[in-house]
């Protein structure tokens, strides 16, 4: 798999042929003019939504809704405006399932017949609530049972409460009796900890608060995945040294599925079945690329040079999906500099190098280049940080941004409306919070 295009611009590799896509989409209206002119632009998502679903609809398609083959769904919107999908049901679990029961790591705990607990947004949980109920023809509970938290036979979710920060002694003693519930329904006690590495790290903090951190109370998970956003490399090694299992990382999206994962030693392997890449630079000379996706696993809503938003670094600062060796967060969220666009994982990497007992950050910026900026930060055992750590932290954040910067420990960070903490924060551009749901300054 090299990122090859076609004189179409469509990629093809290994898992993916051009005819086979052209196959695809030949009856679907938005993929009308690229097919007339043989050549297909990056397909945005305001294209995708514009005309929706009458620029995707056809006759099979129309049939597999009418059967219940094919089903509308939402996207998060975690960073762009919520979109409107077409896929199978259980697309996105099918996908993780079958990458769960092959990867190398994790083969073992699926083959061993392990459960999945998940602990992450609070709108993931409310949606399997939602799920269950449109199956049994009820409405949704206002706080689901965990009979209404159980996707499947296999999976189950946690989560109860927008910020985690802000979990109490009794949400945590209720998430642990339902971890026991689950181990204890397997002869070796095992199961599988599906998770945002943020949402992990606020349980295990809460649960050594109460004093309810133990083997009898807590117990190990046989196996860890972050699957649903970017895990800071603090949060990572929390993680690790806390549970003493590998972390791997699965990354996809509700529309594509699972794309990569990680192995225990944090290497990222592609995962294409169906699918090709295309890495195209965010800027002139950035070693950052944006990720373009073809993908035709989904039959009802292939996808053609998809912009996922995702940006992504490789080994060598080459366009070869190949050499994926980091995923450094979504194009919407970098931050200009002098010395060009900057990512999440770019300032992870300052922060990680610098404060090791940083838990959540947000870098603040009110102006253009070359305003001041302020780096407001947790830390995992809610001290202030070690003597000399701030100035430290604010050198590295005016090194990456050209910016003056200065730093502020903080008890509490604020969650996104969509259960998801924010890296970066501008006067224009703040993602609604929990305590601030119109969004804007605090």
């Amino acid at each position: 798999m090299d990122g090859t295009t076609t004189p179409t611009g469509i990629p093809q590799s290994d898992g993916l042929k051009v005819t086979d896509v052209l196959d695809c989409i030949r009856d679907i209206p938005v993929y009308r003019p690229a097919l007339d002119l043989d050549a297909f632009p990056i397909l945005d998502k305001p294209a995708m939504a514009h005309g929706f679903p009458d620029n995707w609809m056809t006759p099979r398609l129309a049939a597999a809704l009418a059967a219940g083959e094919a089903e509308y769904v939402w996207s998060t919107g975690t960073h762009h405006a919520r979109m409107q999908l077409i896929r199978p049901p259980y697309f996105l679990l099918r996908s993780y399932y079958r990458l769960w029961s092959e990867h190398p790591d994790l083969a073992k705990t699926w083959a061993g017949g392990c459960r999945r607990v998940s602990l992450t947004t609070v709108l993931a949980t409310e949606h399997v609530a939602r799920v269950n109920a449109r199956r049994n023809g009820t409405e949704p509970a206002a706080t689901p049972t965990l009979e209404d938290r159980r996707l499947d036979e296999r999976t189950m979710y946690l989560n109860l409460r927008l910020d985690p920060g802000q979990w109490d002694r009794a949400d945590v003693e209720r998430m642990l009796a339902e971890i026991r519930e689950v181990s204890e329904a397997h002869p070796e006690g095992a199961y599988h900890l599906d998770c945002s590495g943020y949402h992990l790290a606020h349980l295990a903090r809460r649960a050594e608060e109460f004093g309810l951190w133990g083997a009898e109370t807590f117990p190990r998970p046989a196996s860890i995945v972050t699957a649903y956003e970017y895990t800071p490399a603090n949060v990572r090694r929390y993680l690790a040294e806390r549970f003493g299992v590998p972390v791997i990382d699965l990354f996809g999206s509700t529309e594509l599925g699972y794309l990569y994962y990680s192995d225990r030693d944090g290497r990222y392997h592609p995962y294409l079945d169906r699918m090709g890449i295309e890495l195209v630079p965010v800027a002139p000379g950035s070693g950052i690329h944006s990720l373009i996706v073809t993908s035709i696993r989904n039959p009802y809503m292939p996808l053609v040079r998809y912009r996922s938003g995702d940006c992504v670094r490789t080994s060598d600062g080459s366009a070869d999906p190949a050499k994926v060796v980091a995923f450094c967060g979504r194009e919407k969220e970098l931050l200009e500099t002098p010395h060009g666009p900057v990512a999440q994982a770019d300032l992870d990497d300052r922060v990680a190098a610098v404060a090791p007992e940083v838990f959540l950050y947000c870098l603040e910026t009110h102006g253009g280049p070359g305003s001041a900026a302020l780096l407001r930060y947790t830390t995992f055992d809610g001290r202030p940080p070690a003597e000399g750590r701030d100035a430290a932290l604010a050198a590295a954040v005016t090194a990456l941004t050209g910016r003056p910067s200065s730093t502020e420990h903080a008890a509490h960070l604020p969650i996104g409306a969509s259960g998801k903490y924010a890296w970066l924060a501008t006067a224009d551009s703040r993602e609604p919070t929990a305590a601030n749901p119109r969004g804007g300054g605090a």
